[in-house]
């Protein structure tokens, strides 16, 4: 599923996608990749993205086998931009989040992409495990809602206000 900030397919982008936030400044959409196998975690990230202040495109696959396929545009990903940010969940079926991070970090041509791990775990081993493999920041889950919500207003702030990224 990709959608436009304002819920619409832009089949019309042209953007090098070589050069992850390059073009941000000029008013193009942002590329963002959710990684959720949670139906409801993901809908409630990608409406509270949606609604931010950045215009953003959002792509959402269920699990980690998909989102490597997306990176690497293959299949039904031939077409795919790159993304300027993956939001990536921890426990998923087929491929978990500390596999998918090991194998886009250990890659060069998708290393510079940051990766945030959303998860609900608070197991410390995991938090260092992700941290090993370079994970750019680790965010646990809040189960309130409204906490869930300024969490993920949090991190588009930083990621594309705050922070000042290479060229991938």
């Amino acid at each position: 599923m990709t959608a436009t900030a304002n819920g619409t397919e832009d089949t019309t982008l042209k953007r090098n996608r070589s050069h992850p936030m390059v073009n941000v400044n000029r008013g193009e959409p942002i590329e963002i990749l959710l990684v959720e196998d949670s139906p409801d975690d993901a809908e409630m990230t990608m409406d509270v993205l949606r609604e931010g202040r950045l215009r953003n495109r959002i792509t959402h696959v269920e699990d980690g086998v998909d989102a490597m396929a997306f990176l690497r545009r293959q299949g039904q990903y031939s077409s795919a931009p790159r993304p300027d940010l993956i939001l990536l969940d921890l426990h998923m079926p087929r491929m978990n989040g500390l596999e998918v991070l090991a194998e886009v970090k250990n890659d060069p041509d998708l290393r510079r992409i940051p990766i945030v791990m959303m998860t609900a775990s608070q197991e410390e081993k995991e938090l260092i495990a992700a941290y090993d493999l370079h994970v750019n920041c680790y965010v646990t889950k809040p189960v309130d809602v409204a906490q869930f919500i300024g969490a993920v207003k949090s991190i588009e702030h930083f990621w594309f206000s705050v922070v000042k990224l290479p060229a991938a």
